[in-house]
């Protein structure tokens, strides 16, 4: 949901800011290059680390990022915004690839169809949601609710992390046999 938020949004920010639409296109292509760079890495870190950590992780930084976005001045280079997208699309790739890679591993290879369509609901799901929330923040703020949007879109992730961290402190109840 955070970022369809953002994305949804940071066309309009950046066109708020006073770019073209071509340089706004050029903006947008750091958030997935960055994350096709940090998804493999991520993968296989996720090997080693829980995917809790990796994912709480990258949503602090998704979350810096946007933050940083949200701050982001008019007169600011376009530098300044390209790493700053970077960061966005690194921290959300140092969460998706694990957080995926465990929600499919811990359903039993019988349901693993079913794991993979509750995943792509989900992920349908937080997309409409994200989008729906920027329509709704361009009602009510018009211009300026692209910059409200980056702003909710920094909560959601922040409230990501902190989701993905208690997974850290839970451990499954033993014995189980659902």
């Amino acid at each position: 949901m955070a970022q369809m938020t953002a994305l949804v949004a940071l066309p309009f920010e950046i066109q708020r800011l006073g770019h073209s639409a071509v340089e706004t296109g050029l903006f947008m292509t750091p958030w997935p290059l960055a994350l096709a760079l940090a998804a493999p890495l991520a993968g296989r870190l996720a090997d080693r680390y829980a995917a809790g950590m990796l994912g709480g992780l990258g949503l602090l930084v998704m979350a810096a990022g946007l933050v940083l976005l949200a701050f982001f001045p008019a007169s600011g280079s376009p530098a300044a915004f390209v790493w700053r997208m970077a960061l966005c699309g690194l921290g959300f790739g140092f969460f998706q690839a694990p957080n995926n890679r465990a929600l499919m591993a811990s359903a039993p290879r019988a349901r693993s169809g079913a794991a993979g369509g509750m995943l792509s609901a989900a992920r349908l799901l937080g997309q409409a949601l994200g989008a729906a929330g920027v329509a709704i923040l361009f009602r009510a703020y018009g211009a300026a609710g692209s910059n409200f949007a980056l702003w909710l879109a920094a909560l959601l992730a922040l409230a990501g992390a902190a989701v993905s961290v208690v997974r850290l402190t839970t451990h499954p109840t033993e014995g189980r046999h659902d």
